[in-house]
């Protein structure tokens, strides 16, 4: 896997834990608090600096009710379309 396709990843990641922390109307310091983190990481998280442990995961999609789906596939590219 080259960095772009990493970073597509990531950026990818970043939006759903944004998506979904808003679809259940939490801040990020409510979302930091209830997952026992840093708000300022949860800020790295959904802008795409910061790379979460599966645990951190595992905690954000507890306090998000499930509703943070996490996917590892490959990012469809330009090219394959």
């Amino acid at each position: 896997m080259n960095s772009e396709t990493f970073e597509q990843l990531q950026n990818r990641l970043a939006k759903d834990i944004k998506a979904a922390r808003r679809a259940v109307g939490l801040s990020q310091e409510a979302l930091a608090l209830q997952a026992e983190v840093d708000r300022t990481y949860v800020s790295q998280l959904e802008r795409g600096i910061a790379n979460p442990s599966i645990f951190v995961l595992y905690r954000l999609t507890n306090v998000l009710g499930g509703s943070l789906r996490i996917s590892l596939e490959k990012p469809e590219t330009k090219d394959a379309q």
